[in-house]
């Protein structure tokens, strides 16, 4: 009846996950190659010393990273407490009185050590403590899951700055061409060789620009406090390189589906707690049999009998129990039912985790690729906007071409050199999401 009830059965992955289709379209998963992208420490993948540092002090100094570590460092004792519960319990529990009637006074004390030790003949305490294993498996994948989020998170953030800081010098760099070209339309205005509307249109189109620079900058700052706070320090200038001298891997490998499993820690929280709750049920099924508890105690009194005075002598006692529930309003039942229903909910969160995995790869491996022929596309608009621009400005000197098609010319131009600079760190972002989503953070 026992083995039936599977109270000793510990617990195994359930059959039936979605697991070898999780990746689409991936040729790089489809082989026999159990190397993974996601398995690459971050030293590597980031050679960014500025990058290196600025991770390894959030690691340190992240309020959520600490937290991660404190709740495992509460798994952990609530496992040793568990392990503990094997062992007998002793208390030392010392009495004494005082009785006083026809004018004589009798003191009388014990000084008793009791002892008390649970059976585990149905698998409570088993139970119990693989129970608190699981835990302490899943506060520590919690804490990986922590630690990949707050890698990602500073590695997007410290790109984005990256991103501004170019996007801040471009346009620095194009209001001052367009204030040189204000000033050559100006003096040729004098000579008669431009006219107001020429002039008018350039000094609004500076004025774009110059709003544009100002809200680049506004953007900047407050990716750099937002960094900061992430880290856990407060605002200051972050020490950084440029996006131009990032290097990331060209090729990423996923690996097969089944490495997916154990290099995700939230797929394997979530397996925990599935776990976790498979122990429950089993402890609550335990509840409807027998507990056996042996006792005794020993220890010196003065009070064995009343003929003799002081009568001082060794106790020793001993004592066996047995509980077994017959009939306790429908509590044991209830709860057996509500720890399966648990049970069932850790299961579907367990496969709906890893359909949510295979989800991210997949979207992540689409975005690297997506994202490099988007930098490949503007990187040649931007050549050809460049020349563009040349030629433009040679057919205005001979009146072949209005100014306006200058400015056009010209405007087009920047959000040329804007966008190549928004898809280098689209790229990037997008090796971190992948690097994310597989695992990655050691």
């Amino acid at each position: 009846m026992v083995s039936s009830c599977s109270i000793y059965r510990k617990y195994e992955r359930p059959e039936g996950l979605p697991t070898d289709s999780l990746y689409r379209d991936n040729p790089a998963a489809a082989g026999n190659d159990t190397s993974s992208f996601g398995s690459m420490p971050w030293q590597e993948l980031f050679q960014d010393a500025h990058l290196q540092e600025l991770i390894s002090y959030g690691l340190e100094n992240n309020r959520d990273m600490q937290v991660a570590m404190l709740r495992v460092d509460q798994a952990r004792a609530g496992l040793a407490a568990a392990r503990l519960a094997y062992i007998p319990s002793l208390s030392f529990s010392p009495q004494g009185a005082i009785q006083s009637a026809g004018g004589n006074t009798v003191k009388t004390y014990e000084i008793p050590v009791q002892a008390s030790w649970e059976i585990d003949l149905f698998g409570k305490l088993t139970n119990t403590k693989r129970n608190a294993q699981a835990q302490l498996l899943q506060q520590q994948a919690y804490q990986r899951a922590v630690r990949s989020q707050l890698i990602a998170s500073i590695a997007t953030g410290y790109y984005s700055l990256l991103m501004l800081d170019e996007q801040v010098n471009i346009s620095q760099s194009n209001m001052e061409i367009w204030k040189e070209q204000i000033r050559t339309l100006e003096a040729r205005q004098k000579i008669g060789e431009s006219n107001e509307y020429a002039v008018s249109q350039a000094r609004a189109s500076f004025y774009q620009i110059e709003a544009t620079h100002n809200d680049l900058m506004r953007r900047q700052r407050e990716t750099e406090n937002s960094l900061c706070t992430l880290l856990g320090m407060t605002s200051q200038p972050i020490s950084r390189g440029t996006l131009q001298e990032q290097q990331l891997p060209e090729q990423l490998k996923t690996g097969i589906p089944l490495r997916l499993l154990s290099n995700r820690p939230d797929v394997i929280q979530a397996e925990m707690a599935l776990a976790a709750a498979y122990y429950s049920t089993n402890i609550a099924r335990s509840a409807f049999y027998p507990s056996i508890t042996l006792g005794g105690s020993a220890g010196w009194t003065n009070a064995l009998g009343q003929a003799v005075s002081n009568p001082g002598g060794l106790i020793l006692s001993a004592v066996a129990s047995l509980a077994q529930p017959i009939f306790q309003r429908g509590k044991l039942v209830s709860n057996l039912r509500i720890s399966k229903a648990e049970e069932e909910i850790a299961r579907l969160n367990y496969k709906q985790t890893i359909l949510d995995a295979g989800e991210e790869v997949n979207n992540a491996l689409y975005a690297t690729e997506s994202s490099r022929r988007d930098l490949e596309s503007h990187e040649l608009q931007q050549k050809q906007l460049e020349r563009t621009v040349q030629t433009a400005e040679l057919l205005y000197q001979t009146n072949n071409v209005t100014y306006l098609d200058v400015l056009t010319a010209r405007q087009s131009l920047l959000n040329a050199q804007l966008n190549v600079s928004s898809d280098r760190f689209t790229c990037l972002q997008s090796v971190i999401s992948l690097y994310h989503a597989l695992g990655g953070g050691e």
